[in-house]
């Protein structure tokens, strides 16, 4: 579904620089600089209207957070929450998750989320599901071996293609669960659209795929 443009977002993108960067292949190589610390940085891919990655950031102030989301209306609505919690430990990429190579040198990410991703359920479309072979070889170049993705879906299908697609590709699954809010995890902070589907009774499945080494 495509969403209505927001006449403001533009400007309130190009007004941010400090949290929408808008040369991130400028920073290549050099993120540790821009956060100003040495410590862990770990990205969203499609971080939507920002209320896991902002609440990740306030919850874990040692690591630093990146949300990346294509729509520029949406991560525009992103920037209102980051300007809200004001985390030194936070900034948003509009950018896409084809282009993470472009802005990120190899074993420069320690952890990768995918959240609530487009489950593309057609079967011609599969290699644009940000779980295919696809996107784990570029995963695999920027995380290193032992790094983990950390998946959440509403969608069982896509889910199943997920595990398999981890599978083959040599990741230890960890953490397995087909129902996350019966479950046992404790400090799981929730997307807008993990909240909209567990308040309709919906099962949010969760993963943790370790990567193997390079191949």
């Amino acid at each position: 579904m495509r969403l209505r443009k927001k006449p403001w977002a533009d400007a309130e993108i190009e007004a941010s620089p400090h949290i929408v960067v808008p040369n991130p292949t400028e920073l290549k190589g050099k993120w540790h600089q821009f956060f100003k610390n040495n410590n862990p940085i770990h990205i969203e891919l499609g971080t939507g209207k920002g209320q896991f990655i902002t609440g990740m950031a306030q919850a874990h102030p040692h690591i630093n957070y990146i949300g990346m989301e294509l729509q520029t209306s949406v991560i525009a609505m992103a920037l209102k929450k980051a300007k809200e919690v004001k985390a030194p430990n936070l900034c948003l990429l509009n950018q896409n998750a084809l282009q993470l190579p472009d802005f990120f040198e190899p074993e420069e990410l320690e952890r990768i989320y995918v959240n609530f991703s487009d489950p593309w359920p057609k079967t011609r479309h599969a290699k644009r599901r940000l779980t295919h072979q696809v996107f784990l070889d570029i995963y695999l170049e920027l995380l290193g071996e032992g790094n983990e993705i950390h998946m959440k879906t509403d969608n069982e299908g896509l889910f199943e293609f997920s595990l398999n697609s981890f599978s083959d590709f040599g990741c230890r699954l960890k953490n397995i669960t087909l129902n996350l809010h019966e479950s046992d995890m404790e400090g799981n902070i929730m997307t807008e659209y993990e909240e909209k589907f567990s308040s309709q009774g919906m099962k949010i499945y969760r993963c943790e795929a370790v990567l193997p080494a390079q191949k």
